[in-house]
């Protein structure tokens, strides 16, 4: 069973920058801002644009927009809303864009219930990408959640990198109180730091100070964690090694894959701010939060594709945590070596989608050959252990069962390729 345990630590928990591709930033004004959103030009109707007018001021340079197409309807900002923010940048795969958005949603959840202390007022997240087989140029999932929502299209921006001039310029005439960040696994530059008055806080999906980087989910259950976590931690220029405001705890079982784990501990990370926000915003957060013990720190480097490949001179826990930690992105990939008495020994390549370690295998035969029993490709490992296969993939086709897979060999025997 899963389980969640709130940790205290004199402050009252653990956090740190986050691992992984989508930046979220939340950018809080401080109270003296309030007249300067009250008199914020609006989009106004036909009937009060006929009214009498100053003269408009220049032209502004245009921002960086999601599209030259779309009018999504305006988000009106409350007179004593806080501004956030919410930014993806450098997304390689390893942390879905969807977990991005779901603290977006959140928070936007959040900030529209009438007692609400904050509101988001700006949104950053990375560039459209080209997508599908006409390479259309389409937002972020970050991006595409704000202009379904009605968040005004000016007000979300996608520079390229979080250093732009561009960017921060705009990022300072928002005049942020506090920055938001998750799932990002870059360090930020200073400039960019220094904008928010009271802060930077970023969500991180570990125990801080354990891995620290771009990998927190997919490290921890690579090394077969029975718990880990999501921590609340200030942002500084070293990566993911701010003082810590909060942390909670979770257990992990031998089966979720890191797919499932990031939403779980996003969606946990999410709750955790908007309970600790209070404290964040009125800055007695900094007070209590904790320095980390860098002796304790453990590295959690970005996944890449050379790492997908499952070697079965290990042992079969060593695999499925693997298979567990690699789901989604880059995925987990092995050979093996199908012996057919017509063409003879062809390789097959296939992608491992879900496992699990055989307890009580009983089987015979060639120490090197590859076995089917009840619903399970069986393959052996190091240690005499044998690693169960129960869904995969082949080339160019859906994934499958192993029992699918095996009645499609029709009898031809199977072994792992050396």
């Amino acid at each position: 069973m899963m389980a969640t345990d709130r940790c205290h630590k004199s402050i009252g928990g653990m956090h740190s920058t986050v691992g992984g591709y989508s930046l979220h930033s939340i950018f809080f004004p401080n109270p003296r801002q309030e007249q300067r959103w009250r008199a914020a030009p609006r989009r106004c109707s036909a009937a009060s644009a006929a009214a009498p007018q100053n003269p408009p001021p220049a032209p502004e340079a245009p921002r960086r927009r999601i599209s030259s197409s779309w009018d999504p309807p305006r988000y009106h900002h409350h007179p004593q809303a806080f501004p956030f923010s919410v930014r993806e940048l450098a997304c390689s795969g390893l942390v879905s864009p969807q977990v991005a958005a779901s603290v977006l949603d959140t928070l936007l959840v959040a900030s529209g219930s009438p007692d609400s202390a904050f509101q988001v007022s700006a949104i950053v997240t990375q560039p459209p990408a080209a997508k599908n087989r006409g390479r259309k140029l389409m937002p972020s999932a970050v991006a595409q959640l704000a202009l379904d929502r009605g968040f005004p299209e000016d007000l979300i921006f996608t520079p390229e990198r979080a250093g732009e001039e561009a960017f921060l310029s705009d990022l300072k005439e928002v005049r942020p109180e506090i920055c938001i960040t998750a799932a990002y696994g870059n360090i930020l530059p200073r400039r960019f730091l220094d904008i928010p008055q009271g802060g930077t806080v970023n969500i991180h999906p570990s125990l801080l100070p354990l891995y620290r980087g771009a990998a927190p989910v997919q490290r921890a259950l690579q090394e077969g964690v029975s718990e880990t976590g999501v921590s609340l931690a200030y942002t500084v220029r070293a990566l993911d090694a701010g003082p810590v405001i909060a942390c909670e705890r979770f257990a992990v079982d031998e089966y979720i894959k890191a797919t499932e784990l990031l939403a779980i501990l996003f969606n946990i990370g999410s709750k955790l701010l908007l309970h600790e926000l209070p404290s964040i915003l009125d800055g007695s957060a900094k007070e209590k939060a904790q320095p980390q013990d860098d002796s304790k720190s453990t590295h959690a480097p970005k996944l890449n594709s050379d790492e997908s490949w499952l070697s079965f001179d290990q042992e079969a826990k060593v695999l499925h945590n693997k298979v567990r930690a690699f789901a989604g992105w880059p995925g987990t990939r092995a050979k093996l070596q199908l012996l057919s008495q017509i063409r003879g020994p062809d390789v097959l390549e296939i992608k491992v989608i879900s496992t699990k370690v055989c307890t009580s295998c009983d089987k015979t035969g060639d120490e090197n050959e590859v076995l089917f029993s009840g619903s399970s490709l069986l393959i052996p490992c190091s240690q005499s252990t044998w690693l169960e296969v129960l869904e995969l993939q082949l080339p160019g086709k859906k994934v499958m069962t192993a029992r699918d897979f095996w009645n499609g060999l029709r009898g031809q025997k199977l072994l792992k390729s050396p």
